[in-house]
């Protein structure tokens, strides 16, 4: 059964190599999912689930051990999926998306040493339905599952934002951090794929992953950190 959850947001300027002169101005997010990724050790969890977006609609599988890097941003930082570097590199020739990758310099961060990590990615096309279910089989496999779900709400909130300026934007981001901070798993599970897409939100997807493992799971939410820099929405809550 899933036992906890952290979700954060997935930007690479989440990572201090990356941000350079900027990194003081996430500063707040990262302390929050420091926070976030505390209450995930705290639930002693038998196995952690990495989900986040994915370079095709997936689902993708990566096993511990997986590397990603953040070379293509021009610094020389790498990380893997779990404590388990080079285990199965030799055998996928698979790199993490950038999205999991964050995922993975989070786990690192933290020091996050404790059961077998793995990652799932998904897609911006995968149906709400088929992430539900995912959501659903990953936790079907008996024990104690923690999830780490990564991904941003919209990326139109600004006129500078990557989206341009959408006036949908705001209020979208906001009915995301209330169910995300209350853990409404039917408000996720029912989270409009088209409205997601048309205001880049990569979040969609693994947030209704996490939606079908939490059926039945009487988790209380809270949110820990919601702001738009950049013009793009980022929520970071915990899942206990």
């Amino acid at each position: 059964m899933l036992v906890a959850a952290a979700v954060c947001p997935c930007p690479p300027l989440l990572v201090p190599e990356v941000a350079a002169g900027a990194a003081p101005e996430l500063d707040a997010a990262r302390a929050a999912c420091t926070d976030a990724m505390g209450v995930l050790a705290a639930a002693r969890p038998d196995r952690l689930v990495v989900v986040g977006p994915g370079d095709g609609p997936g689902p993708e599988v990566f096993p511990p051990g997986t590397p990603g890097s953040f070379r293509g941003f021009g610094v020389d930082t790498d990380v893997c999926l779990g404590p388990e570097a080079g285990a199965r590199t030799g055998r996928t020739g698979r790199e993490l998306p950038y999205g999991l990758a964050v995922g993975a310099w989070l786990l690192g961060r933290t020091g996050w040493a404790e059961v077998p990590v793995e990652g799932v990615g998904v897609g911006e096309s995968l149906p709400a339905g088929r992430c539900v279910d995912l959501g659903r089989e990953v936790v079907a496999g008996g024990g104690r599952v923690a999830l780490l779900v990564l991904g941003d709400a919209s990326a139109c909130r600004t006129l500078k934002a990557p989206g341009y300026l959408d006036e949908r934007a705001a209020p979208f981001d906001a009915e995301v951090g209330r169910a995300l901070g209350t853990a409404d798993v039917a408000a996720l599970a029912v989270m409009d794929v088209v409205r997601a897409r048309e205001l880049k939100a990569s979040g969609r997807a693994p947030w209704q992953v996490l939606a079908g493992a939490a059926e039945g799971a009487g988790l209380a939410g809270e949110l820990l950190y919601e702001d738009a820099p950049y013009g793009v929405g980022y929520v970071v809550a915990a899942w206990s």
